[in-house]
């Protein structure tokens, strides 16, 4: 019987089997595939009136571009394979859509439920210390943002902490990432990983061709969606694909168990309901399900497993119905059960693009911390009178009149967010061209993910060559 794959021997064997379909040279590709730096560290806190020995872990994959780029996560199943294969993800997560980092990585070994705001900051504040002490943290050499556990309360708890050690360094603000707007945030960010799944749906969907081949027709309106975990990222998808795409959502999971009403869930009416009943069981109109783990095997077109690693393995991926699987967590489908599910016709769209609109944002915001300039500020007011000026002359030109609020609509200038979404947007959309491209034009490429592996190894290994390296 096949041994099911950990979560860092599943990124090692895709990587593999994108590696032996180019003409990269070997060494090349080794140096790529390996974890440059790994700090593991062990430091006390006080915790009540005792301590504890905290568990933690920051790596950085590859320095072929700096600085390196990755969240830090906060779980009591935090290993040094699993941050080091979150943080190889990153760096050909970072190629895949176009930003200039290089891949990295952190995990705290604690359970955030079994504290106190007051224990985590405790927590959050000792880890960046180490993190200083070492020199793995600043703006130009390591920039960490939120994962699993964490969220712009502990960014801004690190950029505190930061500026206390580097008071005098103009660009502080730049040494992490998805902080509150308050304390040099951008807008979007919260929203960011989840808008990207949408995109990357969206623009897998948009295809003819490739949903006939899978038995769909184009488009996301009207296809049944079932979501794995309404954390930050799935709550996003959820309620974009819902509002935006038209998504008929069917079945939900969360930690207390999971719910199925085939006619379709109002998702904010879900939140509203867990809000108040501390649970998503028991929702009006709904069934319980048996297991919260039956949402993965529900008959749909979308199935989007946005919670942990390794949820879909060998033991249930023959009884997946889903048609598409966008992968908005990290490694959720093991090496073992995409062979089952690419066998059974399934298209997965990987994580490594999926869930790209996270890194994509936190650039955007890296960017408006070094340029110490809100986006919007210099062409808003300039392109809103340029609109008005427009839509005068075509009332001028036709004797007619438009009304006020169409008026406004069509010369407003451009928000932060509307930057930023439009920038994420484009992000999504030229990524998933290139990894279709790669996939059409390569015919021994079956896979989506294959194709997006060989896309980064050739931006990646580019840069490495440029440098002289592998002459």
């Amino acid at each position: 019987m096949t041994r099911e794959p950990n979560f860092l021997e599943s990124v090692s064997r895709n990587f593999d089997k994108a590696a032996g379909l180019t003409d990269l040279p070997k060494g090349l590709l080794a140096q790529i595939k390996a974890c440059n730096s790994v700090y593991q560290m062990r430091f006390p806190v006080r915790v009540g009136n005792d301590y504890e020995v905290i568990e933690a872990y920051r790596v950085q994959h590859s320095h072929h571009r700096l600085p390196t780029k990755g969240g830090i996560r906060y779980s009591q199943k935090v290993t040094q394979n699993e941050v080091m294969a979150l943080a190889s993800l990153m760096t050909y997560k970072c190629a895949i859509v176009d930003v200039p980092f290089g891949g990295a990585k952190g995990g705290v070994k604690i359970s955030p439920r079994e504290y106190t705001p007051a224990q985590l900051q405790k927590i959050t504040r000792r880890y960046t210390a180490e993190l200083i002490r070492k020199n793995f943290i600043g703006p130009g050499i390591d920039v960490p943002a939120p994962d699993y556990g964490t969220g712009p309360r502990e960014m801004a708890w690190i950029l505190d902490t930061y500026r206390t050690f580097k008071g005098d360094e103009i660009d502080a603000a730049g040494c992490v990432t998805g902080k509150p707007v308050t304390q040099n945030g951008i807008q979007g960010r919260t929203e960011a990983t989840g808008r990207g799944v949408y995109y990357s749906i969206r623009e897998a969907m948009s295809h003819a061709d490739d949903m006939k081949a899978i038995g769909l027709t184009p488009g996301i309106e009207g296809k049944t969606m079932a979501i794995q975990g309404m954390g930050n990222v799935g709550h996003y998808t959820a309620t974009i694909a819902q509002k935006e795409g038209g998504a008929k959502i069917i079945c939900v999971a969360e930690y207390e168990g999971a719910i199925y009403k085939e006619d379709g869930i109002d998702f904010d009416a879900l939140v509203k309901h867990r809000k108040k009943t501390k649970s998503i069981l028991d929702f009006p109109g709904a069934t319980n399900m048996k297991s919260r783990k039956d949402v993965l095997t529900v008959k749909c077109d979308i199935l989007v497993p946005a919670a942990l690693e390794g949820q879909i393995h060998k033991g249930n991926a023959k009884q997946v119905k889903a048609k598409i699987i966008a992968e908005a967590a990290n490694g959720p489908v093991t090496a073992n059960a995409e062979e089952i599910l690419l066998k059974k016709n399934v298209m997965i769209i990987p994580d490594m693009y999926c869930n790209a609109g996270g890194v994509t944002v936190s650039y955007f915001e890296w960017l408006k911390n070094l340029s110490h300039l809100r986006f919007g500020r210099m062409e808003k007011r300039f392109n809103q009178g340029k609109y008005n000026d427009l839509v005068n002359k075509i009332e001028e030109a036709t004797g007619k009149t438009i009304g006020a609020k169409e008026k406004n609509f069509l010369t407003r200038g451009a928000d932060e967010i509307d930057l930023v979404r439009s920038g994420l947007e484009e992000t999504m959309v030229m990524a998933y061209d290139q990894i279709r491209l790669i996939k059409k034009r390569k015919k021994n490429v079956e896979d989506l993910r294959s194709a997006a592996f060989i896309n980064a190894l050739n931006k990646i290994s580019s840069d490495y060559l440029s440098l002289g390296i592998f002459p």
